[in-house]
């Protein structure tokens, strides 16, 4: 082996890798508490890294919308005016958003969930008469039905009890609940502020850390960082964009559907399944679930009718509303969102789910065009249908 200058440099780096290796299999939970500590320091400046990437999609649409069109083009007042007007009316959109949740769908909900009791009161005697009517041939299945008896006095003696050793609790660790209150105030402010400074400021950050890059690694390496970079927020903002449409879009046909139909929970059930849908894949149906069961306290038959109207619904959201709000927008194919959604859930819950699919198609694409590099390197290809290699003509003398 030939030790000149280069091969040295990569011994060095390759002793100081197992080094390390080493340090950390001793050690793993020195290594452990001294990154969580790290992560306690920066994580309200990750948390504004993620507000920023989230808030820099409306804002981004807003200011080339407003600020640079055929009428503004140009104007130095619509220069300096596009970027804070533009985070201004994104940040009053989100507050209005969640204003409709906080103050209508939330008081909404709360009477619901009130009524919910008596509801239920009523609907189980209903159910036994229809399942009388159903069984009146069987006079054992009538009887065992006429046998439950529920003692709704002690159910509800069960609930407050139950809601007064979990105020007992929560006053008891009342300092604590405080003090993790105000902690988590602090860190979103903190991180809201710096995704401020972020979104008013990303093109200087942007020459900075390309400065940074280029100084202290190689151009070929940097293109490739900028490359994938690059890929990873046109994936993330295109599956954002998508998933929030698609999500309103499927809840304005309830709403409108179940309004025509004279469901109960119309509004409500509504937004609830349009906040659910953001879930790929199984968002709709925890949505359908728990509006099917609000109906079902006040109507059966409606709810059976509530079903079947999702049924029908998520086949024309499915088929032709998805494909062409979302789409290709991920560039993946069905089985691997599926498997995406699947393991982001098993690893991080419902944010997995949200976040895995534009990662895991980040990856597919890098995957991708690296083995059709490689394969055009070598100058082969396969059928698409046969799956069968094949050999470029020009190659076809070269190799064998």
């Amino acid at each position: 082996m030939n030790l000149d200058k280069e091969n040295l440099k990569k011994i060095r780096g390759l002793i100081l890798f197992t080094i390390v290796v080493l340090i950390v299999l001793w050690k793993y939970s020195l290594v452990l508490d001294a990154l969580g500590f790290v992560l306690g320091i920066v994580f309200p400046f990750l948390l504004g890294c993620a507000i920023a990437f989230i808030l820099n999609v409306p804002m981004h649409f807003l200011e080339k919308t407003l600020f640079y069109n055929k009428k503004t083009a140009g104007k130095a007042w619509a220069q300096k005016l596009a970027r804070p007007l533009s985070l201004v009316l994104t940040i009053l959109f989100v507050l209005g958003v969640i204003s409709l949740v906080i103050f209508v769908v939330v008081p909404k909900l709360g009477s619901t969930v009130y009524s919910l009791g008596a509801s239920i009161q009523d609907f189980v005697p209903k159910v036994q008469h229809w399942v009388e009517e159903l069984f009146d041939n069987n006079k054992e299945i009538v009887s065992l039905i006429n046998d439950v008896k529920i003692d709704w006095d002690k159910i509800l003696n069960g609930m407050m009890q139950f809601f007064k050793n979990g105020a007992g609790s929560v006053l008891g660790s009342t300092f604590t609940v405080a003090k993790s209150i105000v902690s988590g105030m602090a860190t979103f402010v903190i991180a809201f502020v710096f995704a401020c400074y972020i979104l008013l400021q990303k093109e200087r950050l942007n020459i900075q850390i390309r400065k940074v890059m280029y100084a202290y690694l190689k151009k070929g390496l940097v293109k490739r960082v900028l490359d994938v970079c690059s890929l990873t927020y046109k994936t993330f903002s295109s599956f954002l964009t998508g998933q929030c449409v698609e999500a309103v879009i499927l809840g304005t046909m309830f709403v409108i559907a179940m309004t025509i139909f004279r469901l109960p929970y119309a509004l409500l059930v509504g937004v609830l399944i349009a906040f659910t849908a953001l879930i790929p894949i199984f968002g709709a149906f925890i949505g359908c679930i728990v509006g099917a069961f609000l109906i079902l306290m006040d109507a059966p038959m409606k709810a059976v009718i509530f079903v079947i109207m999702f049924l029908v619904l998520q086949q024309i959201e499915g088929n032709l509303i998805y494909p062409k709000v979302v789409g290709s927008s991920v560039g993946l194919p069905s089985i691997w969102v599926l498997a995406a959604v699947s393991i982001g859930g098993s690893l991080m819950g419902v944010v997995g789910m949200l976040v895995f699919i534009p990662i895991v198609s980040v990856l597919y694409t890098l995957l991708r065009n690296n083995v059709y590099g490689r394969l055009d390197k070598r100058g082969f290809s396969v059928d698409n249908s046969s799956g069968e290699l094949r050999l470029r003509k020009e190659n076809t003398g070269k190799e064998n």
